[in-house]
């Protein structure tokens, strides 16, 4: 640009001032293709709808008194029914689906009807004397079934059955007696009979010739060999009683 015949160059980078008087520089921050700062926070306090509105925030203070009330209404209902253990039905120990918890211990819905058979109680009279009953699970293993086979005799032990109604013919077969009924205590634990914890580590110890001879894959293999011809091998055994 001249000005009076004098040449007189401009930097880009050169500071100049703007419309308001302040000093701004033309050139970008920063190198690369970025977005240019714009910010336009102009957040104020009652400003936003619902719970994001900081004026009108939810509180939170009667957590105390409604913890105070569950308590009282526990309270009341094991009061309410009293002789009966306070936890309700009794259930059997389960392992919790996938790899990931199988191998912790769960409470489950209710006792298969093989395990009743096994502590040799009719599935009927089951639930009538606070035993949960659940005809879909299927045992899997015999360690389960024993495990709640025992827990339920476990039970039975411990069990004491009050008479519907007073007098002698109130009194059925299987009822405990009234000598034993005096000062009988509510059991108050949260699964009646405490669950027991695997024991999910084992203490180092020597390798003996038996382990080195043991194979993992020979023993499962001959499992399944032996569940797959077992139909066969009991025919033949069925056909060998005819004949002879």
């Amino acid at each position: 640009l001249a000005q009076g015949g004098v040449w007189c160059s401009r930097s880009p980078f050169q500071r100049t001032s703007t419309a308001r008087g302040g000093p701004r520089s033309e050139a970008m921050t920063g190198a690369g293709n970025h977005v240019i700062p714009n910010v336009h926070f102009r957040k104020v306090n009652g400003m936003q709808h619902g719970r994001m509105n900081r004026v009108m925030m939810r509180t939170w203070f009667n957590q105390p008194a409604r913890k105070d009330r569950r308590a009282k209404v526990r309270k009341a209902k094991i009061a309410k029914i009293f002789p009966r253990p306070a936890a309700g039905l009794l259930r059997p120990v389960v392992h919790p689906p996938t790899q990931r918890y199988n191998m912790k211990l769960r409470l489950g819905k209710g006792f298969t009807i093989e395990e009743l058979k096994e502590a040799k109680i009719p599935k009927k009279m089951a639930r009538t004397i606070g035993i949960a009953v659940d005809h879909r699970r299927r045992n899997k293993c015999v360690e389960s079934l024993e495990t709640n086979v025992e827990r339920l005799k476990k039970y039975m032990s411990k069990l004491v059955i009050f008479p519907k109604r007073s007098g002698k013919k109130g009194v059925k077969k299987g009822d405990t007696p009234r000598s034993e009924l005096k000062n009988v205590a509510q059991n108050t634990l949260r699964e009646i009979i405490p669950l027991e914890k695997p024991k999910l580590l084992d203490k180092c110890r020597a390798i003996t010739a038996e382990d080195k001879e043991f194979s993992a894959y020979k023993k499962l293999k001959k499992a399944r060999t032996d569940k797959k011809f077992l139909g066969a091998k009991l025919k033949k055994q069925a056909e060998a009683k005819k004949e002879g």
